[in-house]
């Protein structure tokens, strides 16, 4: 068995930059519905449940409970699509649609997808629309905020559509 070849960043004198956060687009049911540059909130809380286990009273043992999501907001966006809006006006009628979605963080040139995150059961919950410009041809999103029951890690990279 031959030693391993160590990963590029890892050799000397390699500079390998870091991703930069600024390139993301955002996948509803397998379709790219638009596009941020900025993506705040993502994240999950364990809550911790202590006890004494019996005869150890001297020790106080941690075991995980409930998860928490936070909810994503997703930032100066751009769309040509009415999607995200008659999904948010469902909503607001009472008629809660969770769907499947995906923020996907893309490389610098916007052609390779680096990391995904997969919100599962999610529904917007909150939209802020950008200042209105008359020669612009799509529609700008200043915000736009998704709760969601589950989230995933997805490493799977792949081409951008």
């Amino acid at each position: 068995m031959q030693p391993s070849t160590p990963a590029p960043a890892a050799q000397p004198g390699n500079v390998v930059d870091p991703y930069r956060a600024y390139n993301f687009k955002l996948v509803i049911q397998g379709v790219v519905q638009g596009h941020f540059t900025k993506v705040e909130g993502l994240g999950m809380k364990i809550d911790r449940i202590l006890y004494r286990s019996g005869g150890e009273n001297s020790t106080v043992r941690v075991i995980p409970g409930q998860v928490e999501y936070t909810p994503v907001t997703l930032k100066y966006g751009l769309t040509d699509s009415t999607e995200m809006l008659q999904w948010l006006f469902k909503a607001a009628n009472g008629q809660v649609e969770r769907r499947n979605v995906s923020i996907a963080m893309l490389n610098d040139a916007g052609s390779v997808e680096v990391r995904r995150w997969n919100l599962l059961g999610a529904w917007l919950c909150e939209w802020f629309g950008a200042p209105l410009d008359a020669l612009g041809k799509d529609l700008a999103i200043e915000s736009v905020t998704i709760a969601y029951d589950r989230l995933e890690l997805d490493d799977a990279r792949a081409p951008v559509a």
